[in-house]
C-alpha cells in the first residue's frame, strides 16, 4: 500500500514538473497557459464553485473542474512541446 503511494506521489510531481516546464516553453499557446493558470488558481482559491460543504457535490467540483482545465490546456500544446518537457524531466537532453 505504502509502495503504492510513493509511486502515485512521484507520478504527480513528474507532471507538475511538466506543467511547470510547459507554461516557460516559448511554444507554448498563451490560451493553453491561461488554462494551466486558472487550474493552479482554482486549487489555491479558499473560495470554490460550489462550496464544500455541500456533501459529495462539493468535493466533486475539485475532481471535476481542475483535471478538466489541465487536460483542456494539454491538448492545446503541441505534441513536440510536451515531449520536449517531459524527456527534460527524464534527464535526456539536459546539459
Amino acid at each position: 500500500m505504502l509502495s503504492k503511494l510513493n509511486k502515485v506521489a512521484a507520478q504527480l510531481k513528474k507532471e507538475f514538473q511538466l506543467y511547470r516546464l510547459v507554461l516557460k516553453h516559448p511554444k507554448t499557446p498563451v490560451l493553453a497557459k491561461v488554462f494551466l493558470g486558472l487550474a493552479i488558481a482554482y486549487v489555491l482559491m479558499p473560495f470554490d464553485l460550489i462550496p464544500d460543504f455541500i456533501p459529495v457535490i462539493g468535493q466533486l467540483d475539485d475532481l471535476v473542474v481542475v483535471p478538466l482545465l489541465v487536460y483542456v490546456a494539454l491538448k492545446m500544446i503541441p505534441d513536440d512541446v510536451v515531449n520536449e518537457c517531459r524527456e527534460l524531466i527524464k534527464g535526456v537532453g539536459c546539459e
